[in-house]
């Protein structure tokens, strides 16, 4: 075979450092679009991106040129980094240490795109944590709960 041919669409879940919720207006979208713009430098076409006061999803399509750990380490580097510039409010922002990284089937891409869209209303009924347990069911992932919260 002469050609790489790769379509790979990852949902991608993270939460900041204990869920302290620092994702607000004016920052949400700023942030939002920021992340979008990291996934383009990596070749990894931003699909949606959003999430809630204290995590985000990422839709994107993994590019064949980088693993999936690092992009998440470059998405997350970057973007604490900046967002620490954006008020000083935000200047003890982290990232929880770890993700979730999931493959989309390309039937289900718009079902991901509208749950991402979602996001503020689906949190006025779930928090975070009980959403990620749910999405780690849904993807028959195995964990240990000692281990998935920083």
């Amino acid at each position: 075979m002469g050609q790489s041919l790769v379509k790979n669409y990852m949902h991608i879940v993270f939460s900041t450092k204990h869920r302290e919720p620092l994702i607000y207006a004016p920052y949400e979208l700023e942030l939002h679009n920021h992340l979008a713009g990291i996934c383009q430098t990596y070749e990894c076409h931003p699909i949606k991106v959003g999430g809630y006061t204290d995590h985000v999803h990422i839709l994107c399509m993994l590019s064949k040129k980088i693993a999936l750990m690092t992009l998440v380490e470059k998405i997350k580097a970057s973007s604490s980094k900046w967002i620490k510039t954006r008020h000083e409010s935000l200047e003890n922002f982290y990232w929880q240490n770890g993700y979730g990284g999931f493959s989309v089937s390309p039937d289900d891409v718009d079902s991901i795109i509208a749950y991402i869209s979602n996001q503020h209303q689906h949190h006025s009924k779930i928090h975070f944590q009980d959403e990620y347990r749910c999405v780690l069911k849904e993807h028959r992932v195995e964990y240990d709960e000692r281990y998935v919260w920083d």
